[in-house]
């Protein structure tokens, strides 16, 4: 059974448009559920630099995560029904076909809107799991867009001594307003009381100033964790700055690639993606993290100006959601 579903698609660089696209509703398969897409959630890293920007092989499909109400439900799946609400790595379109390994269930006091914040707490948490920093050390976060910002809510919550840095005045009172206690434009220099006591700082801003001050910052031996993408070269620094504070302070300078940890539960294996979202939404029902005030939502008729808004730094939130009930 062939049907449509309304889709954000870029059909052009810098050209975001919401069309009727062919959809498969045929029979599903026992592990599959179907249902109607709630809200969506806007990566600004990823869909703008891979998707949104790109020249070549167009039309693309962005999306980074959805919220979905299951309608349809296959016949192997014993733990959802019907209007159950599920957290999946979809596109940002009105319907949502899906494996049941691939969504989990949305905790019933969560709003499906806050559920989203998961996926963005989910890369920093692959971190929280492998790093060898344990609280209450002190730790940094550099670069406060919305993975930053819940990177750091989530060290500062896991008792950690932290700080968080970022140069845009707006991004910092952002996390002042949560409540993270110590924020700061830049990490600390010599002479003063965190340099060089810093076990890891999660370099989220992806600027290659911020990953030498890092490796200066930290302690001996302590971790520099390049979260942040870079995107675009932004300064002319050169390798020899980076080499140098790597050999002399003994710095572990690693990849924050999120998916070094498995993305189901395995044997021997610490944590997964899944079980990381899945503490993710319960430290959101739980209020742990915080998101009031954080986030925006828009039709996904407005597409174009959304995406034109996070290119140019116009948004008026740290995070940009589609809500498919306005359409």
């Amino acid at each position: 059974m062939s049907g449509k579903r309304l889709q954000v698609l870029i059909t052009a660089p810098q050209q975001a448009e919401l069309v009727e696209t062919d959809f498969n509703e045929a029979d599903l398969a026992g592990d599959e559920i179907l249902g109607r897409t709630l809200f969506t959630l806007i990566s600004a890293g990823t869909e703008l630099s891979g998707h949104y920007l790109a020249t070549g092989n167009l039309p693309r499909q962005p999306g980074y995560t959805a919220v979905f109400e299951a309608q349809r439900i296959g016949a192997d799946v014993t733990d959802v029904k019907p209007l159950d609400r599920l957290f999946t790595m979809g596109p940002h379109a009105s319907r949502q076909r899906r494996k049941r390994s691939e969504c989990i269930t949305v905790p019933a006091e969560l709003p499906s809107e806050k559920a989203l914040i998961a996926r963005m707490m989910c890369v920093s948490m692959s971190t929280l799991t492998t790093t060898t920093a344990r609280p209450p050390e002190p730790v940094a976060v550099t670069g406060l867009g919305p993975v930053g910002h819940f990177a750091a809510q989530i060290f500062q919550s896991c008792g950690y001594e932290l700080l968080a840095v970022d140069p845009i005045e707006a991004r910092r009172q952002d996390a002042q307003v949560v409540g993270i206690r110590n924020v700061a434009q830049r990490l600390p220099d010599k002479g003063e009381p965190l340099f060089g006591k810093l076990g890891l700082v999660l370099e989220c801003s992806g600027n290659e100033q911020a990953v030498v001050d890092a490796c200066k910052a930290v302690r001996k031996r302590g971790e520099v964790v390049l979260v942040g993408v870079p995107w675009a070269k932004k300064t002319d620094l050169s390798a020899f700055d980076v080499l140098h504070a790597v050999f002399h302070k003994y710095v572990v300078l690693r990849s924050g690639w999120e998916w070094e940890v498995p993305t189901q539960p395995a044997e021997f294996r610490v944590n997964s993606i899944l079980g990381n979202i899945a503490a993710a939404m319960k430290w959101l029902a739980e209020g742990r993290i915080k998101t009031d005030g954080l986030y925006e939502s828009h039709s996904p008729r407005d597409a174009q100006q959304c995406y034109q808004d996070l290119l140019n730094r116009r948004s008026k939130k740290l995070v940009t959601l589609f809500d498919w009930n306005k359409l």
